[in-house]
């Protein structure tokens, strides 16, 4: 029997919430628009009101609708940022417990971020370049403060990445930048080494303004390589530091090399 003929078993609140999808998907009920009540829904399906509440509630958790107390469930309207924000707390896991999924992600930077900067160079403005301009400046001022450095200089990709006028570019730059700074931090903050940081930033900027795709692609590929090269050397430094000298001190107490 071909398995589209195969009638699946499902929970009332499965089904009930595949058909609420479906009405939302469909636009029967469109972003910021009032889901039918619970009374309406039971009605309507001829389930009961936990079948109806279970289902909202699974909905709410996809952040595909927003719940309040007293009033009806609410469509909520999705963006490239919003649906990213979802797989926040996923991610974080991931990362934390994958060293292998965080050199992927090293990799991923270094792809994206060159072909986004070859889609800034091809479609600035000026007044992206005003803006781009104004952030490397505040990158110079802030060059004896990292924490603002750092903030200014994410502010730099995250520009670059807005500059290409694809929402889904500046999410995913905001998206891997954050997930970068909280489980990566070595590839994006580099204490004393914000003048070497910012001669990159300045040689992206220049192709940029120049509206160069290429060059803007070498000078990012150059600035990657950079910090991809500085954070494998600092986390070496990081892990010595935490494991050498304890592993000496054992070593020495049992009298044996480990």
């Amino acid at each position: 029997m071909p398995p589209e003929e195969i009638i699946q078993r499902r929970k009332l609140s499965d089904e009930v919430r595949r058909r609420l999808l479906d009405l939302i998907e469909s636009g029967e009920v469109p972003p910021g628009s009032a889901l039918p009540s619970e009374r309406e829904l039971m009605a309507r399906y001829q389930v009961g009101r936990p079948a109806v509440r279970e289902a909202m509630q699974s909905l709410e958790t996809m952040q595909l609708v927003s719940i309040r107390h007293g009033e009806r469930a609410r469509v909520v309207p999705l963006t490239p940022r919003s649906m990213l924000a979802q797989m926040h707390q996923t991610t974080r896991h991931l990362l934390a417990t994958s060293p292998e999924t965080r050199k992927h992600l090293e990799a991923a930077r270094q792809m994206f971020e060159t072909g986004m900067v070859r889609r800034a160079a091809e479609a600035a403005t000026a007044v992206d370049l005003d803006r781009l301009r104004s952030v490397l400046e505040e990158m110079r001022a802030e060059v004896r403060n990292p924490a603002r450095f750092v903030a200014a200089d994410i502010r730099f990709h995250n520009l670059l990445a807005e500059m290409s006028g694809n929402p889904i570019l500046q999410a995913v730059s905001e998206a891997l930048l954050q997930w970068l700074f909280e489980f990566h931090s070595e590839l994006v903050r580099f204490p004393g080494h914000e003048d070497v940081t910012l001669a990159d930033h300045q040689e992206i900027y220049e192709r940029v303004a120049e509206r160069n795709p290429e060059g803007a692609e070498r000078a990012m590929i150059d600035h990657l390589t950079r910090v991809n090269v500085q954070g494998r050397r600092r986390s070496r430094t990081k892990t010595w530091r935490l494991n050498g000298p304890l592993t000496e001190r054992v070593s020495r107490k049992q009298g044996r090399k480990l």
